[in-house]
Parts: C-alpha cells; structure tokens; sequence
C-alpha cells in the first residue's frame, strides 16, 4: 500500500523533464581491436571520416567520434527520441580540433547539444548535454 501511494504521488507531480545528459568512455584497445571496415561503414558518415583522416592518428579521432555519438544517443534515449542508425547522429567540427557540434538528421531543430570530447592515454571521453529546444 505504501508503494502504491508513493507511485501516485510522483504520478501527481507531473514532472516533465526537457534535458538530460549522456556519456561514453572509450578503452583504446578494445576500440582498436572492433574498428573493421564494417564498422566504419556503419557509423561513420563521409564527413567524419574526412575530418579524422586529417590526423596522424586518425584511431584517436575516431575513438573520439564514436563516444561523442554514443554520449548523445544515451541523453536522446532519456527524452524518449532514440535515433536509428549511426549516421543519424553526426559530429563536425569547424576547423582542426574545433569545438565539436551535432547534427541529428532524423530531429532537425528539435535540440540544443553541448558535447565535451576528452582523451588522456588509453581512455577517450565524451559528455553530452542535450536539451529539447523551448
């Protein structure tokens, strides 16, 4: 009974939430050992691809890519917008290194993104802030 009480109670209060935040970490090695071409065909679009090939180690940038997609998709999920397909959820940059931005191609103008990648020895990084635009 007392369940049941608490349960209505939340009911009650009607609490809608238009944020939540992701988040992906991302063990070098085992990344490494995963990233086939399958997997690159997969999930990443023709601009990433580009953008991390322009790097001596591209395995960081794609390391680095795959977490900031995973970090969105998690936050999405919480609101109830799961995406489908990998592609959908595309990471750009404006220059080399720039501050990261998101496209999703199933929800255009639906969002506001904010996406923190980081990267320190074996372990990759990303954070996502995702809010349902008023």
């Amino acid at each position: 009974m007392e369940n049941n009480a608490v349960n209505n109670l939340i009911s009650d209060l009607n609490i809608e939430t238009n944020f939540a935040i992701g988040n992906d970490v991302v063990f070098m090695s085992n990344f490494e050992a995963s990233f086939t071409p399958e997997f690159q065909a997969k999930v990443y679009t023709q601009n990433e691809l580009d953008y991390c090939q322009l790097f001596n180690q591209p395995l960081l940038r794609y390391a680095s890519t795959w977490a900031a997609k995973e970090a969105v998709y998690k936050a999405l999920k919480q609101l109830g917008s799961a995406v489908a397909g990998w592609q959908n959820i595309e990471i750009l940059r404006d220059k080399i290194a720039g501050q990261p931005t998101t496209v999703l191609h199933q929800f255009p103008n639906k969002f506001n993104i904010s996406l923190s990648i980081s990267h320190d020895g074996d372990y990759v990084w990303a954070l996502a802030l995702v809010n349902i635009k008023a």
